[in-house]
């Protein structure tokens, strides 16, 4: 779900799309579902488009 919300973001331009994608993700998703998706950037999860890790990194 995060790769679609970066997918319908990325056209923005570099910083504003990860910070977009983030307060998405901040605004909308459950804790746990939040929490699920730092995990999964932690352990490097393949798959996870690179706007979503910069999403993440705002999240902290």
């Amino acid at each position: 779900m995060a790769n679609d919300i970066a997918a319908n973001l990325g056209h923005l331009p570099g910083e504003q799309a990860a910070e977009a994608v983030a307060g998405h993700i901040g605004r909308f998703w459950d804790p746990r579902m939040r929490t699920r998706l730092v995990a999964l950037v932690d352990a490097g999860a393949d798959g996870l488009d690179p706007l979503v890790v910069a999403a993440v990194k705002l999240l902290r």
